[in-house]
């Protein structure tokens, strides 16, 4: 079994916001993620890394849950992104996959999921776009919260790391994410969020005792990132 990460497929199965709009890179992603998921097998597990559908509740967004759900392989976990405009309380979540038949779709959300005797943690992160509003510090405290709790749940275990937004980028670090990511010795941590030019902006390798990797979609060519292998 392995362990691969991906974010930012940015479906819209059913509706009218392909990414296929900005050209380049995004011509015929869909396709290119089949494609790309041909190296996953069934039991296999892939980390969603947030901004998977454009849906903007849990039905708009269903067939591009059957996409992730049927028709690529692999146990799939799910972050939230900032365009996650479906995402609901975990319960709901469960409550739909389970009422459509979705039963490679699980919810990382103040949990951790295992894998052998590694942790798998993550939540949506911070970043510093959303800086505007009096709200955001109470939500940037909750993405605290929860991201803490996420590496809690892993007690012991060597733990690796999922978030949407990067933790650090060039000209960019966001000290509380990080101090937790040391605090809990985290092995590696994988990010999504930036696309095209953005790619340039990106730290990839160790900073401090942590491994940092860029898995938007678009970067990775449409090809899941293999982390883990036993």
């Amino acid at each position: 079994m392995a362990v691969y990460a991906i974010g930012d497929t940015h479906l819209s199965l059913s509706g009218n916001k392909s990414m296929e709009v900005f050209g380049g890179g995004w011509t015929g992603y869909v396709d290119r993620l089949r494609e790309g998921f041909a190296q996953v097998r069934e039991e296999d597990t892939v980390v969603l890394c947030g901004d998977l559908s454009w849906g903007m509740s849990l039905p708009e967004a269903l067939e591009d849950f059957r996409f992730l759900d049927q028709e690529l392989p692999g146990e799939k976990w799910l972050v939230k992104g900032n365009h996650d405009y479906w995402w609901t309380t975990a319960a709901k979540m469960n409550a739909f996959f389970l009422e459509h038949g979705l039963t490679r779709l699980h919810i990382l959300h103040n949990n951790c999921a295992l894998y052998g005797d590694v942790a798998l943690c993550g939540t949506r992160g911070w970043f510093y776009e959303e800086n505007a509003g009096a709200h955001t510090e109470k939500v940037f405290r909750r993405e605290l919260i929860r991201l803490e709790a996420s590496l809690r749940a892993a007690g012991d275990r060597p733990r690796y790391c999922f978030l949407h937004y990067p933790p650090l980028y060039k000209g960019y670090r966001c000290q509380e994410i990080l101090d937790l990511l040391e605090r809990y010795e985290v092995k590696g941590c994988y990010y999504g969020h930036l696309h095209g030019p953005s790619h340039r902006l990106a730290v990839e390798g160790r900073v401090g005792t942590v491994d940092y990797r860029l898995v938007s979609a678009d970067y990775l060519g449409f090809t899941p990132k293999k982390i883990l292998d036993s």
